[in-house]
């Protein structure tokens, strides 16, 4: 099977980019600070399963009161 370092480096930055972005409008509702619910979740996605993990952990969450 031949793999190619380019292609996993793309899968790589477009994963970490669906889940910032996903993450801090998640964390905009969830949290008090959505730039760190989006900078963690930025972090977990250089392994793929944990950042989507955080995203689920976060959308169970429950609304903070505004």
């Amino acid at each position: 099977m031949d793999f190619q370092i380019t292609l996993l480096g793309k899968v790589a930055i477009a994963t970490m980019i669906i889940v910032g972005i996903s993450s801090y409008f998640l964390g905009k509702r969830k949290t008090n600070s959505p730039k760190k619910a989006s900078l963690i979740g930025v972090l977990l996605s250089f392994a793929p399963p944990l950042g989507f993990a955080y995203l689920v952990v976060l959308a169970l969450k429950n609304d903070v009161d505004t």
